[in-house]
């Protein structure tokens, strides 16, 4: 075969297989009498100005819609310490679905339970009221003729002067107002058909001096250290890191001590493959007893 015919085959097979892009693309995308008239799809409406991230949404009258919210905002799937409390309170002789929201270590239970849960839910004079709707303020008779100044009835003021005897409470209506007063150490508190929620100041969390750290010294760092029960420390993360995306997962290690630990993480900034391989390692360490953060290091 003499080259002539080699050249020939070659470039036959790179005419056939070989591709060479080009350099400019010249095309053109005819206009319609709909893409000219009045196009309005580049300015932003009032409607995706409210479903954007950045504004605040507000507390729908829907309980179990709330519930998703919260539920979605906290991951209380995940999350150990965010408390979501279902019950039922009773207002004049009515009963109405509720629900509190805490965070366990920021607040003080005790108050919770006397001073919330319990005029809530229990049943006394005050809830169990024969008059559900209306009440009467003034009432006269002249000529034979009965004259009644009727208040008519308002769950949220109710709740307020009756069934709360908490000194500071407020009313909130947007998730942002209530994600910041819960992450503070409050609680809150939703009940069905009400677009508000109360926000209860119950703060527990410890106040005393926290010990400084002996093994790791520091001169202008925090003094503060992990020396508290896991609750307390957990708190203590709370109360710097204002924010709901802060992620608080509890395991135990050890099979014999099943020392409890937490993995803590920024939802929206850790990498979610390293935080998957920190509880890998973590549910894989197969030994009796856990004392210290140093014997998981060593381990790891």
């Amino acid at each position: 075969m003499n080259q002539e015919k080699k050249n020939l085959i070659i470039n036959t097979l790179q005419s056939l297989f070989s591709y060479q892009p080009h350099q400019e693309y010249n095309f053109s995308i005819p206009e319609t009498k709909e893409d000219t008239q009045n196009d309005t799809s580049l300015e932003p409406s009032s409607e995706n100005s409210t479903l954007s991230s950045n504004a605040p949404k507000n507390v729908f009258p829907t309980l179990s819609v709330n519930l998703e919210v919260i539920t979605s905002r906290y991951n209380t799937m995940i999350n150990s310490d965010i408390v979501v409390r279902e019950f039922s309170l009773t207002a004049k002789n009515k009963e109405y679905k509720a629900f509190l929201l805490y965070i366990d270590g920021m607040v003080d239970t005790t108050s919770i339970n006397h001073f919330v849960l319990d005029p809530l839910m229990l049943r006394n004079l005050s809830n169990t009221y024969q008059n559900p709707e209306n009440e009467i303020v003034k009432e006269a008779v002249s000529s034979n003729i009965v004259v009644r100044k009727v208040k008519k009835f308002d769950l949220p003021t109710y709740i307020l002067n009756h069934l709360v005897p908490q000194n500071s409470v407020k009313q909130l209506d947007t998730f942002d107002d209530v994600a910041s007063s819960v992450n503070s150490g409050n609680c809150a508190l939703f009940v069905d058909t009400l677009n508000i929620v109360f926000d209860i100041d119950v703060k527990g969390f410890k106040q005393r001096s926290l010990g400084k750290p002996e093994n790791e010294m520091v001169i202008r760092g925090s003094q503060e250290a992990f020396t508290e029960n896991i609750r307390t420390n957990t708190s203590l993360l709370r109360r710097f890191i204002n924010n709901e995306d802060l992620i608080i997962e509890n395991l135990e290690v050890g099979s014999l001590t099943k020392t409890k630990c937490a993995i803590c993480y920024m939802e929206n900034i850790a990498n979610n493959d390293l935080v998957a391989e920190v509880k890998y390692r973590l549910n894989n360490i197969d030994v009796d007893s856990i004392i210290s953060s140093r014997t998981i290091r060593t381990i790891n």
